[in-house]
């Protein structure tokens, strides 16, 4: 008979066992924390040269370490939006957009520029003769006054060029003007896009030389005077085919061409003519880095690129 007792005092020790977890199925792990859309929405309007961007997707381990963050981020950006604040009110006294409105009007005086001052109100029949119609990729982006028969201007062009088709005969040539002032479009929403934007457009009707150089030379000495870093590039138009852009940063802001062009010929101009187109916001935006061009422009909530409701 086998003396079970002794059997099992002789037997090996076997360790203990670990307890096994087991899962439900279909569980998954808690996600991680992100900014509240309100949090994200508040950084974006304070967040002044778009430094902060990247954190908006930032993962936080806790609800309490996600929070203590944007206390801390909405502290120092709030601080920030006060000093220029503080500082147009008490040094600049000028926003950046009236300054620089400024500098390329003396700028084109200076190289016998006159300007012009024409409607803000466009009649439909001029856009027709710019080749904008119902089929024309622009056509929806006009503000409509009065069933369509009239609009805010898109551009200065149609009046430039009707002013021209006044002038020549009468004026001597060169005939050199320019006009700087609001412009409208539905543009799509975006940090690149505003509804009521500044352009200033010049031209030159009969240029002495070739009308090509003429533009660059012109594009030069603007560019020089307001000291901008920036590159000059051949694109395509919607409407006048080849262009000479200029950007900063990667960003359009001025677009040029020259004539004679197929267009002219509505507007009473045979004579070469050289002409470019600026976006002041948008050499404000890219010039300064700054995150959205909302900050540049005409507002109620920002001010020379500060945001009022710190």
């Amino acid at each position: 008979m086998v003396d079970r007792i002794s059997n099992e005092e002789n037997a090996p020790l076997l360790k203990p066992i670990k307890p096994i977890k087991f899962h439900q199925k279909g569980q998954v792990k808690p996600a991680a924390m992100k900014l509240t859309d309100t949090q994200q929405q508040r950084i974006r309007e304070l967040d002044i040269f778009g430094e902060y961007q990247q954190d908006l997707k930032k993962d936080f381990s806790s609800s309490a370490a996600r929070d203590e963050f944007y206390r801390q981020t909405e502290q120092e950006l709030a601080r920030k939006n006060r000093r220029q604040l503080e500082e147009f009110n008490q040094e600049k006294l000028i926003p950046e957009l009236r300054r620089l409105e400024m500098d390329m009007r003396n700028t084109l005086t200076s190289l016998g520029f006159s300007e012009v001052t024409t409607p803000l109100r466009l009649a439909r029949g001029r856009l027709e003769k710019m080749g904008i119609d119902e089929n024309h990729p622009l056509w929806n982006q006009i503000y409509w006054l009065e069933g369509k028969e009239n609009c805010l201007r898109p551009m200065h062009a149609p009046n430039l060029y009707s002013l021209l088709g006044r002038l020549t005969g009468t004026v001597e040539k060169p005939i050199s003007i320019f006009e700087v002032g609001p412009c409208f479009r539905r543009e799509s929403s975006g940090r690149r896009h505003l509804a009521e934007f500044t352009m200033l457009n010049l031209v030159e009707l009969g240029p002495e030389g070739d009308a090509e150089a003429r533009l660059e030379d012109i594009t030069h000495h603007i560019v020089e005077e307001l000291e901008l870093d920036c590159d000059l590039r051949s694109e395509n138009s919607r409407v006048y085919g080849q262009t000479l852009d200029v950007e900063i940063n990667g960003m359009e802001v001025a677009s040029g061409a020259t004539g004679p062009h197929e267009l002219d010929s509505a507007w009473n101009i045979s004579d070469s003519w050289a002409g470019i187109g600026f976006g002041l916001e948008r050499i404000i935006m890219a010039d300064r880095g700054l995150g959205n061009i909302k900050r540049t422009g005409r507002s109620l909530i920002y001010q020379d690129g500060a945001r009022l409701n710190v």
